[in-house]
């Protein structure tokens, strides 16, 4: 089993761009990064998402993590890799995905919502879990799961997930988080989507860095 570790990010915030169209990718990208996130996701349901995913890997920093979400089959595995796509997110627990993933030297995070579908990621070589939707288990659901895992699991929030909530979250010990339509949602402006970048980073450090921005 390989198991590719979670990358040391500052702030471990993933920005969802669930719906993006490769001509306004690259924009939207480095409006991102600008504000200070360092992974971005975008979902296989999206216009020609693989375009989209190879146009920002190539422009953005090194080391920026760009993937793909809603990855179902190691077909699309194999394409991400091609488009040079680095972070592999998925909304269940497939163990082929996750080894074809994990060979191919790619973070992945699949999701999951029980205590089974958590240790069946991490026994399939997981970097980290989607807690999906967060909405619903809500921190202390997420807290209760999180004491059967092992140590130094990394645990992520998303789903109904904003800035407003990451304190709620940081009290049960989860800093990782996957922003998606508090974020971005089809039909915003490159201006729209750095607002509320800058929004999401300024509640991130503000929880765990004690930062405020003017």
């Amino acid at each position: 089993m390989t198991t590719v570790a979670w990358p040391k990010f500052k702030r471990d915030l993933i920005a969802i761009l669930r719906g993006i169209k490769p001509e306004e990718a690259l924009a939207i990208g480095h409006a991102l990064v600008e504000a200070g996130f360092e992974a971005i996701e975008v979902p296989l349901n999206s216009p020609d998402a693989f375009r989209s995913i190879e146009m920002m890997a190539k422009a953005l920093p090194a080391h920026v993590l760009v993937g793909a979400g809603t990855v179902l089959e190691q077909a699309d595995v194999i394409r991400l890799n091609d488009a040079g796509g680095r972070l592999m997110v998925s909304p269940n627990v497939d163990a082929g995905v996750i080894a074809a993933a994990s060979t191919a030297g790619m973070v992945t995070m699949p999701g999951v919502l029980t205590p089974t579908e958590a240790l069946a990621a991490l026994k399939a070589g997981a970097s980290g879990l989607k807690f999906f939707p967060a909405s619903v288990l809500g921190p202390n659901g997420i807290k209760a799961i999180s004491t059967i895992l092992p140590k130094g699991t990394v645990i992520g929030a998303v789903g109904g997930v904003t800035e407003g909530e990451f304190a709620a979250y940081a009290d049960v010990g989860i800093r990782t988080f996957g922003l998606g339509s508090s974020l971005y949602k089809p039909g915003m402006t490159t201006s729209d989507v750095a607002e509320r970048a800058w929004m999401a980073i300024s509640g991130y450090d503000s929880v765990f860095y004690g930062k405020t921005y003017a």
